[in-house]
């Protein structure tokens, strides 16, 4: 059985996959469950599980209204010809929100609402257009020849260069 070599550069770029997973699938459920707990006790069993229930559908309201109104604004800038970044990164977030919103709980759903809500989204596509250019621009544009460039196909900085016309 051969063994498949993985580069260390991409371990170490994926270096933070192991606790966002830890976070995502122990500390949220058990963070969730501990709130659900409190308001139980600070409300009352049938009162939580109401608040839950009315959370969902004011949750889906929400989703639906935003939704739409992303999807006629995205419409708008194709028709219009323009570059829908910003309706991209608008839909984005509400497809994440309503996500978030979908699972049981009160911490998720404060989380997805303030990525669903007209008057909060504008944070959060800053965060997602920042974290976006992060992983797009990884290396300034021009001749490739810093220590980064090992991986990549082609001609380091110091390789050979054949100068030549396309012909079709």
């Amino acid at each position: 059985m051969s063994r498949v070599h993985i580069p260390r550069s991409s371990t170490r770029r994926r270096a933070w996959l192991r606790p966002a997973l830890a976070i995502a699938f122990v500390v949220v459920p058990l963070a969730e469950i501990w709130a659900i707990l409190q308001v139980g006790r600070l409300v009352g069993p049938w009162w939580t599980i109401a608040l839950l229930v009315l959370d969902s559908l004011v949750g889906a309201w929400l989703v639906k209204r935003e939704g739409g109104r992303a999807w006629r604004a995205l419409r708008e800038a194709l028709q219009g010809g323009r570059m829908p970044a910003r309706e991209l990164a608008d839909g984005a977030l509400v497809l994440i929100g309503g996500t978030l919103m979908l699972s049981p709980g009160f911490l998720l759903d404060v989380v997805g609402i303030l990525l669903v809500l007209p008057f909060t989204r504008p944070f959060a596509r800053r965060l997602l257009t920042s974290v976006v250019e992060r992983r797009l621009v990884a290396a300034p544009f021009g001749p490739r020849s810093g220590p980064g460039d090992a991986g990549r196909p082609g001609p380091g900085g110091d390789g050979p260069v054949v100068r030549g016309d396309v012909v079709d």
